[in-house]
């Protein structure tokens, strides 16, 4: 066991295991723990790289998380060298790692990492879109409402926009997108980055919700173009606003909080939006 311990956040392949770095296999052959997403990967990877770690390997993943930070934090307090890693990517990064980093920090316990393959600027790079500013938004919410309601909070972000998805979602995630932000919005899917089965499909919002209608198989990562700079002289007809309220509501967004958003994404004023909904629900009368 080392003088000094430490928690060491690494970067490990997406796939290709020959994008590992010198510095990782000397993390995994002497750290006295590698806390891993999943173990079975994590000597997999190993034994991939030739290295025979001989530190303990324990899980540490989304449902061991909170109950194993403590004990980690604490054998790094003790003089322990706790590598973490994930099975793909960043830790931290829409995986295990933030508490870690933070129980760590609090024990004045240093924190290093060793820089790593990351699928969001991955998928980035290769979409083709605008990366000079980019957001980077997780894993969209499962129930169909929630993922309404957040796209309908950033259909103005004007950067743009990374997502990770499920592949059993990701046909109704896109249509969900297409309708919030617009089936002209340009975007790009890209599937199973650095692995053998590598696959970006770049086009509208609109022809990927079609493209990925039935599901698609591996990991997942949408890039989603910023929306562009609001014009009044581009701005829908009433019928076209109230529309688009309304979709906001079914996704769960109180209806003066759609208006707004609405008004800011279009770039007319709020009164406009609300005079075209009133006039939407004496049309349905």
């Amino acid at each position: 066991m080392s003088s000094q311990g430490r928690v060491i956040l690494a970067g490990v392949p997406l796939g290709n295991v020959g994008d590992a770095t010198d510095r990782l296999r000397d993390a995994l052959a002497t750290a006295d723990v590698i806390a891993a997403e999943d173990t079975r990967r994590a000597r997999r990877l190993a034994a991939d790289l030739g290295v025979e770690p001989v530190g303990q390997i324990v899980r540490y993943d989304d449902v061991t998380e909170e109950r194993h930070t403590d004990g980690l934090r604490d054998r790094a307090v003790g003089g322990a060298t706790v590598l973490l890693v994930t099975d793909g990517g960043m830790p931290s990064v829409s995986d295990p790692g933030y508490r870690l980093v933070v129980a760590a920090i609090a024990a004045d316990v240093p924190v290093s990492v060793l820089p790593g393959p990351s699928a969001v600027t991955t998928a980035l790079a290769l979409s083709g879109l605008p990366s000079a500013r980019f957001c980077f938004e997780g894993f969209p919410p499962r129930e169909p409402g929630k993922r309404r309601s957040t796209y309908a909070a950033l259909a103005s972000e004007p950067r743009t926009l990374v997502f990770f998805e499920s592949p059993r979602r990701i046909g109704k995630s896109l249509q969900d997108a297409a309708a919030a932000f617009g089936a002209d919005r340009p975007a790009a899917v890209c599937r199973e980055l650095t692995k053998t089965h590598e696959e970006v499909r770049r086009g509208t919002l609109g022809s990927l919700a079609e493209w990925a209608e039935g599901g698609l198989l591996g990991e997942i990562t949408v890039v989603v173009g910023g929306a562009p700079p609001p014009s009044a002289d581009d701005a829908p007809d009433a019928a076209e606003l109230a529309r688009r309220v309304a979709l906001a509501e079914a996704g769960g967004v109180p209806r003066k909080e759609a208006m707004r958003a609405v008004a800011h994404a279009v770039g007319i004023s709020r009164s406009v939006v609300y005079d075209a909904v009133q006039a939407s629900k004496r049309d349905m009368h």
